[in-house]
């Protein structure tokens, strides 16, 4: 694979896991700020933290796939993660939070090129 058939693939795996693989379900319920109800669990307060959580496995996911590199895949769980949580705290908007996912892409992408590759 060339660096550049990587860098696209970083950034369609985004777009794919960002827009494709998200569910109405996980994109409401990602959120601390929306309040789950359905009885089903004893404490729904805390059901946006397995959202997240599973929201942003899939977003390491990628990257491992593309890259091959578990600690860039672990990097990027943890920083999507922080991205979407502060979104969903309103400190930034959906261009701001896209920007920030594609910015953490491409600095996988760089380290992947100039010190693991």
């Amino acid at each position: 694979m060339t660096i550049f058939e990587a860098l696209f693939l970083l950034l369609a795996a985004h777009a794919l896991a960002d827009f494709g693989l998200q569910t109405e379900f996980v994109a409401r319920f990602k959120s601390s700020q929306i309040k789950f109800k359905d009885g089903v669990t004893k404490r729904p307060h805390l059901v946006w933290l397995h959202v997240l959580a599973a929201h942003s496995l899939i977003h390491g996911l990628m990257v491992y796939l593309v890259l091959g590199h578990l600690g860039l895949a672990v990097a990027e769980t943890f920083t999507h993660a922080a991205i979407d949580h502060a979104k969903s705290q309103n400190r930034f908007g959906f261009h701001t939070d896209q920007l920030l996912h594609i910015g953490s892409k491409i600095l996988w992408w760089l380290i992947w090129i100039f010190y693991l590759n």
